[in-house]
């Protein structure tokens, strides 16, 4: 039973986690790209499916937590500091995804554009811009606690695997 909850944790953490973090680290960059047509059509939608990919893929990757506090149970490690760090780092990444990523990129989203070069619009594009370079740094803060999460995964400290 142990390498099937293991296999299926791991499995959803690639599935889940892994298209999150791609779609989540590209989603600022065509936020905030002037589009080479001048309305930002292109740029807009590919922005909204990369919104919709993290909102979906959010809710799959419940499963990662769920399969890994069951792996660990079954290994009889959820009161390792190693295991413990890893959910603590866990959480925080989706409390960044749940409070700030997705609030982010959905206002980004309602935004308007500011295409005709008025001042106003220049301001707006401006503070937009200003916005998706903050959701990039909280993107890869998210995507640091992941990398930290999979490492301490591989080496758990002190396991006696020879890691």
């Amino acid at each position: 039973m142990t390498k099937f909850l293991l296999s299926v944790h791991v499995l959803a953490a690639i599935l889940a986690i892994g298209p999150i973090t791609v779609a989540a680290s590209m989603f600022p960059r065509y936020v905030r790209s002037p589009a080479a047509d001048g309305d930002g059509s292109d740029q807009a939608r590919t922005a909204a499916l990369l919104h919709r990919v993290c909102r979906g893929y959010t809710v799959v990757g419940i499963a990662v937590p769920v399969f890994g506090v069951a792996t660990g149970a079954q290994l009889g490690v959820l009161t390792d500091a190693w295991l413990l760090t890893s959910v603590v780092l866990t959480a925080a990444a989706a409390a960044l995804l749940l409070l700030a990523i997705l609030p982010g990129q959905q206002r980004l989203l309602l935004q308007p554009a500011g295409a005709s070069g008025a001042d106003a619009d220049a301001g707006v594009a401006e503070t937009a811009r200003s916005a998706a370079a903050r959701l990039a740094m909280v993107t890869g803060t998210f995507n640091l606690l992941w990398a930290v999460v999979v490492v301490l995964m591989i080496v758990r400290p002190g396991s006696t695997t020879g890691a």
